[in-house]
């Protein structure tokens, strides 16, 4: 099985040393996506239901360079620096999932990049 760098203009570019997910025959695994537009404009101020739906709609940009869905998504990590708001990031998160969502985890954190609400990463089959 050989490595594959997955790289779409349909989520923010990655900057720095890492690549927006890397895949082989089988999975796929996204670098966290924060709530930055393609286009570079970063939501840090909006709320967190924004925020969240701008980080998923980045992971289902690079899962579908990939050849992935967010149906074949089998865990997700959620980093929030404010856990309190679980409630308002899940009701959004729940309208990415079917029936059958994958594993989750959420995790409360001191800080993430560029002062964001939201940082999501996801592992999906191909």
């Amino acid at each position: 099985m050989d490595k594959r760098i997955i790289s779409t203009d349909a989520a923010p570019t990655a900057v720095g040393a890492y690549s927006q997910a890397t895949a082989n025959d089988d999975l796929v695994f996204t670098a966290g996506q924060i709530p930055l537009t393609p286009d570079g404009d970063l939501l840090d101020g909006a709320d967190i239901d924004v925020q969240t739906e701008q980080a998923l709609e980045n992971v289902e940009a690079v899962l579908a360079e990939a050849g992935a869905a967010m149906s074949d998504v089998l865990k997700v990590t959620v980093y929030m620096d404010d856990i309190g708001q679980f409630d308002e990031m899940n009701t959004t998160y729940e309208q990415f999932f079917d029936d059958e969502p994958p594993a989750r985890s959420a995790v409360g954190v001191d800080e993430l990049p560029k002062d964001v609400g939201v940082e999501i990463e996801a592992i999906a089959m191909v």
